[in-house]
């Protein structure tokens, strides 16, 4: 049978959860396979394995057991070898890359910020800082809301601010956080969001980094920020 991987620790770590459940139905039993300095959290894998919100779950309590009584690299959910020597020989033949990996993350969590704008609050920061912009508004408003070439040219300008302002935005939110963090990591881009940033923080400085958030979203009214963490690094695992 394959070998699915949670994470990989030192074979020093004091709490790596053996026989908790795992993924799977039944949840197969957690195991730890150590090669040198290095141990790895696996289990069976299921035949059919899918990204299904149990073993989602699963995946994440066992990587927070771990994860609470010392640095692990977290593998994303899905990692399949094709059995356990598999495992065993990758620990070998990367154990330097690993070490240092795990120096790196010692006593640290991610948090992933997510940012969007709040579509009335950005429309009424665009015209305030941008008199032109405002003054036409005004304008078109005064004659009953203008011609229709008026109303377009005027969308057309908006747009193009709140674009300039999503990207600035970015920035700011970069920069208000970046110093409460040891690293940080773009995201991926998609569709709705202005900023996807996972900022590497240490333990005993997480809550100066929420005090940060908070402090960042009451002077940002125009801002929407989906803040996910403490999460095990899996942004700085590479």
């Amino acid at each position: 049978m394959s070998t699915y991987v949670y994470g990989i620790a030192r074979s020093s770590h004091p709490g790596l959860p053996e026989k908790m459940g795992g993924i799977g139905d039944p949840p197969q039993p957690v195991r730890v396979l150590k090669h040198g300095a290095l141990a790895a959290l696996v289990s069976d894998a299921p035949e059919d394995l899918r990204p299904k919100r149990r073993d989602l779950m699963a995946h994440q309590n066992v990587l927070a057991e771990a994860g609470a009584a010392g640095a692990v690299l977290p593998m994303r959910f899905g990692g399949v070898s094709p059995d356990d020597d598999a495992v065993v020989a990758v620990l070998g033949e990367r154990e330097e890359h690993y070490l240092e990996r795990l120096r790196a993350l010692d006593d640290k969590v991610e948090y992933n910020v997510k940012a969007s704008h709040d579509e009335e609050a950005v429309l009424h920061r665009v015209l305030a800082d941008n008199p032109e912009l405002r003054k036409l508004s005004e304008a078109n408003r005064a004659s009953g809301g203008g011609t229709y070439e008026q109303k377009l040219a005027l969308g057309e300008r908006v747009a193009a601010a709140v674009q300039q302002r999503e990207a600035s935005d970015a920035v700011l939110i970069q920069q208000a956080l970046e110093t409460e963090a040891a690293d940080i990591r773009p995201g991926p881009e998609s569709g709705g969001w202005l900023a996807n940033i996972s900022f590497l923080v240490e333990r005993d400085r997480a809550d100066g980094f929420v005090a940060a958030i908070d402090k960042f979203q009451q002077t940002h009214h125009h801002l929407v920020l989906q803040v996910n963490g403490p999460l095990p690094p899996y942004s700085f695992v590479e």
